[in-house]
């Protein structure tokens, strides 16, 4: 496995995607990751390396297969930089390590940059990185990176609270090398690639001007050398078509799944749902998650494409977004009408991760099947539904061919999900 560093933060918010962004931006030929469900962060992360960006979460696909998939996502990389997810040891159920950042830090051997906002701090920083250094001896946290500095004195002030730790850089407050926020994270690059862009740029002149970059290099070398097999799709030649929704208000794809339908035997054919009016040729079709909220207005007018998705019989599978569009409004607003459900924006988040049992079958997901997933959204459908069961009751809906739901799936220690789709379409 090659050099590897995770970077961390204290908590949400700290500035950990700010730093390891930069990071990204600023050495070359580096694999991204990120520790979590997350798809946005790894929006850009692909933005600053020009590889995809990648998840690791031992929840969703198993702490046996963090390796691996770091040595899949990793090939021909120098270096892998890993974004962590919330703090350093916050993990899927609050109380215990599984899929938290540290865990993930311990199954790759990987030595960890801290980042701590430092706003409205002094010697406190010390007690901070003293505490995340000591909680857990077996994550290795070698280094400090101070985000939100007020001033030259105060990190002077800051350092010098830090005798026993390299501090590898420090980034005062710059409006610049903020990425605009709303209800569920960062705004995606899909939505505003070239801003993004420039602010990528910025990162990337902000890490080399004020981190030492060499040092951070020379940390990720020390990780030790990890022997194993890395963990990868089929690759059958390709004998299906899909049809899978991109563009601004769909952009939530988990590289491996994509990977996986290819090797199924799938080719996959992108369309837009903002513009395209028509389905591509495709012999079943993918409705992932993104923000048709925020495109409402104009997914509702596209009139020709929703009596294409609604007419459409192939196997159809919907993720939290996919759910909505697929639904008869989406506040009030005409959707695809696939769904006898309304669906409406609410100021209630739900969020978390879930262990769910199929309920209905359906050509991907047989009556009985059981999988892990995540939910995050800001919305609801007007009825339980039928698709699966979890912790928090019934959700989502099948319908023949249809499958819809909240749930996202990363379907890399699931293969036969993508050969049942493939399958499926014969």
């Amino acid at each position: 496995m090659i050099p590897r560093v995770v970077i961390a933060g204290t908590s949400s918010g700290a500035g950990k995607t700010t730093v390891a962004t930069g990071i990204m931006a600023a050495l070359s030929n580096v694999a991204a990751f990120k520790v979590g469900p997350d798809f946005i962060d790894p929006s850009y992360h692909a933005l600053a390396t020009g590889r995809p960006g990648r998840n690791l979460d031992a929840f969703l696909s198993s702490p046996e297969l963090i390796a691996p998939l770091v040595r899949h996502g990793a090939a021909g990389a120098d270096i892998a930089v890993i974004e962590g997810v919330m703090g350093l040891y916050d993990g899927a159920s609050g109380r215990g390590e599984l899929a938290s950042t540290a865990h993930v830090a311990k199954l790759l051997q990987a030595p960890v940059v801290l980042v701590v906002n430092c706003e409205a701090m002094a010697r406190s920083v010390a007690a901070i990185v003293h505490g995340y250094r000591t909680f857990d001896p077996d994550v290795n946290v070698a280094g400090v990176i101070l985000n939100k500095v007020g001033s030259s004195f105060h990190a002077d002030i800051l350092h010098e609270a830090l005798p026993d730790i390299p501090v590898l850089g420090a980034l005062h407050r710059n409006a610049a090398l903020e990425v605009p926020e709303r209800h569920l994270g960062l705004v995606p690059v899909a939505e505003r690639a070239p801003r993004a862009r420039a602010v990528i740029e910025h990162l990337g002149a902000a890490i080399k001007e004020f981190c030492d970059l060499e040092a951070i290099v020379a940390l990720a070398r020390t990780a030790p050398e990890r022997p194993g097999e890395a963990w990868a799709p089929r690759a059958e030649t390709a004998r299906v078509r899909v049809a899978i929704a991109r563009g601004p208000a769909f952009s939530f794809h988990y590289q491996e799944n994509l990977e996986l339908l290819r090797g199924a035997g799938a080719e996959l054919a992108e369309f837009d749902p903002l513009t395209d009016e028509a389905l591509p040729d495709a012999d079943a079709l993918i409705l992932a998650g993104g923000f048709p909220e925020v495109f409402g207005e104009e997914l509702s007018a596209n009139e020709p494409l929703r009596r294409e998705i609604a007419a459409f019989d192939g196997p159809i599978l919907a993720e939290c977004g996919g759910l909505l569009y697929l639904a008869e409004t989406l506040d009030e607003r005409p959707m695809c009408g696939v769904l006898p459900v309304e669906a409406h924006m609410t100021q209630r988040l739900t969020l978390g991760y879930r262990e769910a049992t199929s309920l209905s079958d359906h050509p991907v997901w047989p009556k009985g099947t059981t999988t892990r997933g995540h939910e995050f959204h800001y919305s609801t459908v007007s009825a339980a539904g039928n698709a699966w069961e979890h912790q928090r009751g019934r959700e989502g809906h099948v319908a023949g061919n249809v499958h819809a739901s909240y749930l996202h799936t990363h379907w890399a220690a699931t293969p036969e999900v993508a050969d049942r789709l493939v399958t499926a379409c014969g």
